[in-house]
């Protein structure tokens, strides 16, 4: 989930209302999320004001999150106008409650990763990417990007993004999921070669909660085919990338976001990825920046 979410989401929203001949007066929309997607999908539904019949009507958005997703993702929620449901924290939970409330009310599910809009908006974010860094390096005849390190849970950002590397870059460019060791469902799938959740044991305690979520059958396949590899972070690797961005570069992200800097700074990258290789100029998704800032802080004070 990432900010451009908001976009996206306004996007999957009315692009699907305009297709709609009969539409009530109000459309509701209800999507399920630990925070950054339902963020987005709160403002998009505040945002859209789609025809009906030539009045404008209004759109509330249901969002279902787990109860120990972060407060402060939930008070972004309730301040883009969104309802909270509150269920246990396994996807499950999020994926059945989701499903009930849809069919029990009548509305639009927006899917967190697997709505194909979703993923195709997502997919802005390397293209923003590939062209900022041409424009930086051109000039100096540096080169392009040799690899881009993307953080994966659902793999909606993943395969968008991992689409749009393809098709700008080709196979020249290293395209490197990172994963934390707790929620490592892509990184088993991708090496049994099969779709696999999280195992049935696992209680998705990570402190990246915005990457709970599994891989689906639309993500699935753009990881499988185009993805070159997974690495997976602990989570004290995660918490330390995270403070080095917030003292190192004064960007405030969240930890989420640090596993990605986590994987390009660690042992197993460079092993895999040295210079000699040919893998020089790096890129990093940082996705997402909804943290609270004094829990973090205080998990990070043993490092």
């Amino acid at each position: 989930d990432t900010d451009i979410n908001a976009d996206t989401d306004i996007n999957a929203d009315t692009d699907i209302n305009a297709d709609t001949e009969i539409a009530p007066p109000t459309l509701d929309v209800i999507t399920h999320s630990s925070g950054n997607h339902a963020a987005a999908v709160s403002l998009a539904a505040k945002l859209a004001k789609p025809y009906v019949r030539g009045k404008i009507s209004g759109v509330t958005a249901t969002i279902v999150m787990p109860r120990n997703a972060p407060d402060i993702k939930k008070e972004a929620v309730h301040g883009f106008g969104g309802m909270i449901v509150e269920v246990d924290n396994t996807n499950e939970a999020r994926e059945e409650t989701a499903e009930y409330l849809s069919q029990e009310d009548g509305a639009l599910f927006v899917h967190p990763s697997e709505n194909p809009r979703v993923i195709a908006g997502q997919g802005t974010v390397c293209l923003e990417m590939v062209e900022q860094v041409t424009e930086m390096m051109g000039d100096k005849k540096l080169g392009t990007l040799d690899a881009v390190i993307i953080p994966v849970g659902g793999g909606g950002l993943a395969s968008g993004n991992t689409i749009a590397l393809r098709g700008l870059l080709g196979d020249k460019v290293k395209i490197i999921l990172a994963e934390p060791k707790e929620l490592d469902d892509a990184k088993r799938s991708k090496d049994a070669g099969e779709l696999l959740g999280h195992d049935k044991d696992n209680k998705l305690d990570s402190v990246a909660d915005g990457l709970k979520t599994t891989l689906g059958p639309n993500t699935w396949p753009i990881v499988r085919d185009l993805v070159d590899d997974i690495i997976t972070v602990s989570e004290s690797d995660i918490l330390k990338a995270t403070k080095l961005v917030w003292e190192k570069l004064k960007v405030v992200i969240e930890p989420s976001a640090g596993v990605g800097v986590a994987v390009v700074i660690g042992k197993e990258f460079a092993a895999k990825y040295p210079k000699s290789s040919g893998i020089k100029n790096v890129g990093v998704i940082l996705c997402g920046g909804n943290v609270d800032i004094l829990k973090t802080a205080d998990l990070m004070k043993d490092l």
